[in-house]
């Protein structure tokens, strides 16, 4: 199978791929905002570590939603 270029991908392939970009890129924001103000005890593990792997690993957004599932820790009293 030859592979598609964009010009050859449909205009509903093509906003899919856009739309799923952008939300992948925003839950990455999300998740690097919340790094940086939380502090380190409240954080499962390096937060150089969460970071560098939200930043580096192409993940279609499953990095930064483990980070919001697994990464944090609940605030004492919250």
């Amino acid at each position: 199978m030859a592979k598609k270029r964009w010009r050859d991908l449909s205009e509903r392939h093509r906003r899919l791929i856009l739309v799923a970009g952008a939300f992948d890129g925003l839950l990455k924001i999300a998740a690097l905002a919340d790094l940086k103000r939380r502090p380190a005890g409240e954080v499962r593990g390096s937060k150089a570590v969460w970071a560098t792997t939200v930043v580096l690993v192409n993940s279609m957004g499953a990095v930064p939603i483990a980070y919001f599932l697994v990464g944090r820790r609940r605030p004492p009293g919250g």
